[in-house]
């Protein structure tokens, strides 16, 4: 993730990969921002794809009598051993290297290979201007990482046999609606959890950032205009978290208990929890930071609770816990010696559901969407399985698995989405599978991921209102009291010679600035802020505003409110 049209910054570097280089990259973010990593421009350049130094192994002839017999699961390991000590024994270097030419406050990393954690560290420190350092029991936030972790959760309850991924999400949530009818009834867990409905990218992630509680968020989940049903793809955090709450409620729990004892309390996760609260309470955490400026300075942040949308964003946790996850997702549900979540069911996950991003080149490969997470075969024909995960306001993941070496790093970060985590994964990958770096993997990601979270910003400059700009009416001509459906009421009311605007169940406040005429500009807040955006107010011939049209919240043409 990273961002959208409105930028939702809990993004999802969720097609990267195929954006860059089609396959071995990273297919997946975070929490996402505006119109996620997923749509981020292309960079001038792509790294150039680096041919097998080993043809891939082939499995024996057999005689042509013999009957045809399924695919493996896996093809056979390409890397041994030593070719991943010798990486294992180099990240540790570049990782500290990037934290000083970025200037980013902390950093954890974990690696396991064949069901043993073999390397697990921490760098730099929790919290800018206090000592104490980032170690492998330091709690994170995930933000889009959650989305893996969910799709695990489910494929748990799944093996129970209380729900399929195939089940109509109106099954268990009958209060559950979206626009079109038909869809309403037939949007299913497995299309929710690959971002198929139809729904907008990311949407109503900006209720969230107004302060409305899930609930209300679901339901208004059926204001937004719909595109083609299993057809087209858009990152969606609340469409994900429905599907989630949707099979929590047939279990008669909620959700963040569910993702407890179907798999945080098996696998002994002792510090990760899907609760806001838990992350707060922790000693040993990692603090939000966001950078001033591009340099190498940063600043103390606070990120947004993301309780609302826990499935798909609010998840904490350590790396020291995110490996023993990995260990049970390379070894098909299994952990020391239990089957913890059933495999068919978790196999589901990591099947194409969904094209997240079209090829780029007529010999580029599509991006694809499993059910949480990105899907790709690297160059080596090896199913590659990827998730980041990242908030504006302060942190940043990754997660990537090659199933078929049993090999895998997460790389948590404390800071806002600079492309540091990808890059440590990707240089990884590289050592082990090369033993030399081929891309400048900082350098490349420090580009395209901050570069992608500039998207939704405004055509209009506000700071720079246009000369001889038309005067404002009178403050009378726009205080007063506007509704909306979906947003709830707009407030407008003159206060110290100026004018505010109050959105949200607790009122959010934001200063209008004049700009042109009945336009109005206001500094935007939260993890989808895009710096001033527009206000524009419609006066009738009485002299009264009779609407009002917020910019950033008109992307899908719900942003305009009429004065009650």
């Amino acid at each position: 993730m990273y961002r959208h049209r409105h930028r939702t910054a809990r993004w999802t570097v969720a097609s990267l990969a195929a954006l860059l280089l089609s396959g071995p990259l990273l297919t997946g973010c975070t929490s996402a921002a505006g119109t996620g990593p997923e749509a981020a421009p292309a960079p001038s350049s792509t790294p150039p794809s680096t041919p097998p130094s080993t043809p891939p192994s082939t499995p024996p002839s057999t005689p042509a009598s013999a009957p045809a017999t399924a695919p493996p699961v896996q093809p056979p390991p390409q890397l041994t051993e030593q070719q991943v000590t010798a990486a294992v024994d180099r990240i540790d270097g570049y990782a500290q290297d990037a934290l000083a030419k970025t200037g980013l406050p902390g950093l954890a990393l974990a690696v396991v290979y064949r069901d043993k954690v073999v390397h697990a560290k921490g760098f730099g420190v929790r919290q800018l201007g206090k000592p104490e350092q980032v170690t492998p029991d330091t709690v994170f936030q995930l933000a889009s990482l959650s989305k893996p972790l969910s799709s695990t959760v489910v494929a748990g309850v799944v093996g129970q046999k209380t729900v399929k991924w195939d089940d109509p999400v109106s099954a268990h949530d009958p209060g559950f609606a979206l626009a079109d009818p038909w869809v309403s009834t037939h949007v299913t867990i497995a299309d929710l959890f690959a971002h198929r409905s139809g729904l907008p990218d990311h949407a109503d992630d900006l209720l969230e950032d107004l302060g409305y509680p899930r609930d209300y968020i679901l339901q208004h989940l059926r204001d937004q205009p719909l595109a083609p049903f299993r057809a087209s793809y858009a990152y969606t955090n609340y469409g994900l978290t429905e599907a989630a709450v949707a099979v929590a409620k047939t279990k008669g729990v909620a959700w963040e208990d569910l993702a407890a004892d179907v798999l945080y309390k098996p696998l002994g996760m002792g510090s990760t929890s899907s609760l806001r609260s838990a992350y707060d309470s922790a000693a040993n955490k990692a603090v939000p930071h966001v950078r001033i400026g591009t340099g190498t300075s940063w600043q103390v942040s606070t990120t947004a609770n993301a309780d609302p949308q826990a499935p798909a964003g609010g998840v904490s946790s350590t790396v020291q816990d995110l490996a023993r996850w990995m260990r049970l997702q390379l070894a098909d549900g299994a952990f020391e010696g239990r089957q913890v979540i059933d495999a068919a069911g978790l196999n589901e996950t990591r099947l194409p559901q969904i094209v997240s991003a079209p090829p780029r080149s007529p010999a580029g490969n599509a991006g694809t969407y499993g059910l949480g997470w990105n899907v790709s075969h690297d160059p080596r024909g090896r199913l590659r399985l990827n998730h980041s995960g990242a908030f504006e306001l302060g942190a940043a993941t990754v997660v990537t698995l090659l199933p078929s070496e049993q090999l895998g790093i997460v790389v948590l970060t404390n800071g806002q989405p600079i492309g540091v985590p990808e890059a440590v994964a990707e240089e990884f990958f590289d050592l082990a599978q090369e033993g030399h770096e081929t891309v400048d993997w900082l350098g490349f990601m420090g580009k395209v991921v901050p570069a992608a979270a500039q998207s939704g910003v405004s055509p209009t400059d506000y700071a720079k209102p246009p000369a001889g700009a038309a005067p404002a009416k009178s403050d009378a001509a726009y205080v007063g009291t506007y509704g909306n459906g979906h947003f709830g009421p707009l407030t407008v009311t003159a206060e110290n010679g100026g004018l505010v605007m109050s959105l949200g169940p607790g009122n959010l406040r934001f200063p209008l600035r004049h700009y042109d005429g009945d336009v109005f500009s206001f500094q935007t807040q939260g993890e989808n802020a895009v710096g001033l955006s527009g206000v524009t107010f419609t006066v009738g011939a009485d002299g009264r505003a009779s609407t009002v049209v917020v910019e950033q919240l008109n992307h899908e043409g719900l942003g305009s409110f009429t004065r009650s």
